[in-house]
């Protein structure tokens, strides 16, 4: 039993450490003028996906949460965002078998919400509203990606480096 009263972890417990986060990529464009009015709501096209890479000797994991945004109303583009926004994790005591889903959904769900703070900022500060992303659950696109992973007969998502 830890009877350490800290609040931190005991040594040798599995955890996940955020050493950095930071953004990689940023661009926004303003295709159609914000002060054309909002007469028609717009239609919001979103991807997501999540990259990963191992950094120096395998001591870390540099995760990537891209979010691309087009934004149209009617038939016309009004902006596009783009941000890769990037955390540098470690993992420590933690079985070779539990890192994965650490990568892929753990990861992400750290970095969403400045994600999210980071493309309603931009929209913002690009004359439209903020665009505020609903919050994403990250499990579903994991077994998506396992699932189409195992019909195309690839190697692991960690095994490939993302």
């Amino acid at each position: 039993m830890n009877t350490q009263n800290d609040g931190a972890p005991p040594a040798d417990s599995p955890h996940l450490r955020v050493l950095a986060q930071y953004v990689r990529e940023l661009s926004f464009q303003s295709i159609l003028a914000a002060t054309s009015g909002y007469d028609v709501q717009p239609a919001i096209d979103m991807g997501v996906e999540v990259k990963s890479r191992p950094v120096g000797q395998g001591e870390a994991t540099e995760v990537d949460l891209c979010i691309n945004v087009q934004a149209k109303r009617a038939d016309q583009p009004m902006f596009a965002a783009n941000l890769v926004y990037t955390g540098l994790f470690q993992f420590v005591n933690v079985r070779a078998e539990d890192v994965e889903p650490l990568i892929w959904i753990e990861c992400p769900r750290l970095l969403f919400p400045f994600s999210r703070q980071i493309i309603a900022e931009i929209t913002r500060e690009g004359g439209y509203p903020p665009l505020l992303i609903n919050p994403i659950d990250f499990t579903p696109l994991y077994w998506q990606e396992l699932r189409e992973r195992q019909n195309r007969g690839d190697v692991p998502l960690a095994a490939a480096g993302g």
